[in-house]
């Protein structure tokens, strides 16, 4: 597992660093927020990100949070004082794990772990959320082809699907492929729909 630390000290970037090796972890890199230092992140593909900000400017940790929105890694950040404000921007730009005031060797295994379980299941809730939403659009799409079906044909409900999907596998596609295409050639036959 590729880590990266960004660390503007040295000293509390070591104490991850002894951290994460005393955890069996040993492909560690402390990349200081200097410069380009997010297309940097980047190129490194890190697989997580850990940032210790120390007491951060808002600044500071605008900058942060702008390399969590770029990154989209599992990142945990540890602050040593933090306000509400704060903690909700850190949130809503997908910092995994927020860490006021814990920065011990002994709690960067713990820290990192949950980071990457809290990114896993960010994303595996985002996937099936953009699945169901595609599913909606697709089932909406398909509705439209079959009221369009039955209004130029007399059809009913179920004899519309059935031509929907006898089409879609005489022609190798997706049900709402044909839906679509129906609709689309509906629209400039100036059908209604």
């Amino acid at each position: 597992m590729r880590i990266v630390i960004i660390d503007d000290s040295g000293l509390r970037a070591t104490v991850l660093e002894e951290g994460l090796r005393e955890a069996g972890y040993d492909d560690i890199h402390i990349v200081p927020p200097r410069g380009a230092f997010v297309a940097r992140l980047e190129r490194m593909a890190p697989d997580v990100v850990l940032m210790d900000l120390g007491s951060p400017s808002r600044d500071t940790l605008e900058e942060m949070l702008t390399v969590s929105r770029a990154l989209a890694r599992p990142i945990a950040m540890f602050v040593d004082q933090s306000d509400e404000a704060m903690i909700g921007a850190a949130i809503d730009a997908g910092v995994s794990a927020y860490v006021v005031d814990g920065l011990r060797k002994e709690r960067v295994k713990p820290v990192l772990e949950l980071a990457v379980r809290r990114f896993n299941a960010f994303s595996r809730m985002q996937t099936e959320l953009e699945e169901a939403r595609t599913a909606l659009a697709d089932r909406k799409l398909i509705d439209r082809a079959k009221s369009i079906l039955m209004n130029q044909r007399g059809l009913t409900e179920q004899d519309a699907y059935a031509l929907l999907r006898s089409g879609a596998m005489n022609q190798g596609k997706k049900i709402v492929d044909v839906a679509q295409a129906l609709i689309t050639a509906s629209d400039l036959l100036g059908g209604a729909s």
